[in-house]
């Protein structure tokens, strides 16, 4: 039942996606004009970018993470090297408070899409991201369960760059 609600899914942010494009596309029969690449507007299917964006070696970005009651909440700058949190700053009070206490659950971006990923297979009640035209996430949404209270999880991603890897 729940390959069949996945791919229900899957098929119908598809067809979304496929929508969007089309109208977006002004007639222009060159390759490149009217793709979705090229819109500032980011996407929202699950999978439009999640399967494609490749994390980089080296990169850093702001998080804004809120609602639920759990102990990631505020906005953080993270440094990410060689696929892991090489630093998180906490710009926040809420925020300074979760990187002193468990500096390990600031995630990279890679470990939002794989949460992200993970909700959706076990049938999250809203498991939603919006990517940027070159792919990477810039908002993630999670409720796994429609009516429990304070479960929520909201992710907002700004300010990232990709930074060269130190010798």
């Amino acid at each position: 039942m729940a390959s069949v609600r996945l791919l229900s899914s899957v098929v119908l942010a598809g067809g979304l996606m496929c929508a969007a494009v089309g109208c977006g596309d002004s007639g222009s029969s060159e390759p490149g004009q009217g793709s979705s690449k090229s819109s500032p507007t980011p996407s929202s299917s699950f999978s439009s970018f999640a399967e494609s964006w490749k994390e980089p070696a080296s990169y850093v970005y702001t998080l804004t993470s809120s609602e639920g009651e759990r102990s990631l909440l505020g906005t953080f700058r993270v440094t990410v090297r060689d696929g892991k949190v090489a630093k998180a700053v906490g710009l926040d009070d809420s925020a300074r408070w979760a990187v002193e206490r468990a500096p390990e659950e600031v995630p990279t971006i890679k470990g939002l899409l794989d949460q992200l990923a993970r909700a959706h297979d076990e049938g999250a009640d809203t498991a939603e991201a919006e990517y940027a035209p070159d792919g990477h996430p810039v908002r993630i949404t999670l409720d796994p369960e429609k009516d429990a209270v304070d479960d929520e999880q909201s992710y907002v991603i700004s300010g990232y760059e990709i930074r060269k890897p130190r010798p």
